[in-house]
């Protein structure tokens, strides 16, 4: 029954049984983790090939020796391969590192101090650099912004993706403003996917926004699907091109869910002014990525064919760790009125919310029994969830049965908190 049409006397009756069975579930002594989106261990050992794949042949497609410096830009089929996940092509296409938050660091501090068309071009030439910031999103994005010490302005996520119409009134109004931050598929927390009028108006923002403005384009979960009907992303690519605004974007993508997350291989693509500057700039910081790496992926995941069977594997294993989450969810909350929840077709993340002003309980609630949950807040600019209401969940690390019991756990602190706040 919805909590408002509750009587007080069966208020105070469901207060009792919900208190009870918290003080059980605290007996209990739990000590579970639902707070970051991390590969369980299945996942991982579908990628247990890549130690020894290379059987002593290091050699590149183009004859390059794999273990020597050079190719700062990345091996060629390797190039090719993440070309494809991003939709670009691989003239446009750089390969780096294991971490695409250290190449998205990289070019937001680049453009900060360096400048991507030279000194009189870098943001830090100006009083003020702000960033908009989908909400709710993703919390490293908002971290690199505020250690930077660039201000962020939340704009609202809507089930398409960020509302074009507050981006374009804001981008408008202040020049101030220099990029905004996108997970375009399987949004983080969210798990929308941006639709084709959402990607055409983001590509269109370089034409209303001042110089240099930037689109952080971070398709973490571009080939993370759980459901064979999830929605597709429209090409960022090809509606840049159309508007002549392939600079105003920098595209990034990881193995780090795909394979190891501790040695995978990052990617990004921009227009061509924009990765000639930020190579020259790289350069005297490295005189070239891990290559073996780079080979290694290549010869495990092949093609798109199989990066597309290799994914599929790691659905059937966390698709049930998903439902088992919305199945808690639904039969325990739906009609009570004391939260709502998205549906995701991928991605790692579902998106809870409370009733206002209970995030913060519920997750207090949960950390008493043992229960970690991402911390309320952590999904907006500077921690800050205006209405307290947003909770990240992460169903992917936790054994089923572990993540049964947490989410037991969790539904019995939000009807608790519901109820003590009526």
């Amino acid at each position: 029954m919805h909590i408002d049409r509750l009587s007080a006397a069966e208020r105070a009756t469901r207060l009792q049984d919900l208190q009870a069975q918290y003080r059980a579930l605290h007996d209990q002594h739990l000590a579970l983790d639902l707070t970051r989106g991390k590969p369980c261990d299945e996942q991982l050992t579908l990628s247990d090939a890549l130690d020894g794949i290379l059987g002593g042949d290091f050699r590149a497609a183009d004859g390059t020796d794999a273990r020597n410096y050079g190719g700062l830009e990345g091996l060629p089929e390797a190039r090719a391969l993440f070309a494809e996940v991003l939709d670009t092509p691989l003239e446009e296409t750089f390969v780096g590192g294991n971490s695409s938050l250290t190449l998205m660091y990289g070019v937001i501090d680049f453009a900060l101090t360096v400048g991507l068309s030279g000194p009189a071009s870098a943001w830090g030439n100006e009083d003020s650099v702000k960033f908009l910031c989908p909400t709710p999103g993703y919390d490293r994005h908002f971290g690199i912004c505020e250690h930077l010490g660039i201000e962020m302005i939340a704009v609202p996520m809507l089930d398409n993706g960020p509302d074009m119409d507050a981006v374009e009134a804001r981008v408008r109004s202040d020049k101030t403003i220099k990029g905004m931050w996108c997970v375009p598929r399987f949004s983080n927390p969210t798990g929308c996917v941006y639709s084709e009028e959402t990607v055409k108006r983001i590509a269109q923002l370089g034409l209303i926004a001042a110089d240099h403005f930037l689109v952080m384009w971070d398709n973490a979960y571009a080939v993370h699907t759980l459901y064979d009907d999830a929605a597709k992303l429209p090409s960022l690519h090809r509606h840049c091109m159309e508007q002549g605004t392939l600079n105003n974007v920098f595209q990034f993508g990881s193995t780090s869910k795909v394979t190891f997350a501790s040695a995978g291989i990052a990617f990004l693509s921009s227009g061509a002014r924009n990765l000639e500057a930020l190579q020259a700039h790289m350069a005297f910081q490295s005189i070239g990525p891990n290559k073996v790496e780079q080979l290694r992926h290549v010869r495990l995941l092949k093609d798109s064919d199989t990066l597309s069977q290799h994914m599929a594997a790691h659905a059937a294993i966390i698709r049930p760790r998903f439902e088992c989450v919305l199945t808690t969810l639904d039969t325990a909350l739906t009609g009570s009125g004391m939260g709502q929840w998205t549906r995701p077709k991928g991605g790692y993340f579902i998106s809870f919310d409370t009733l206002p002003g209970l995030a913060s309980r519920v997750v207090q609630l949960a950390a008493a029994i043992g229960v970690k949950l991402t911390p309320a807040g952590a999904t907006f600019p500077y921690g800050k969830d205006p209405a307290d209401r947003n909770i990240r969940l992460s169903p992917t690390f936790l054994s089923l049965d572990d993540l049964q019991t947490a989410m037991d756990a969790f539904v019995v602190c939000v009807q608790l908190a519901s109820m003590e706040a009526r």
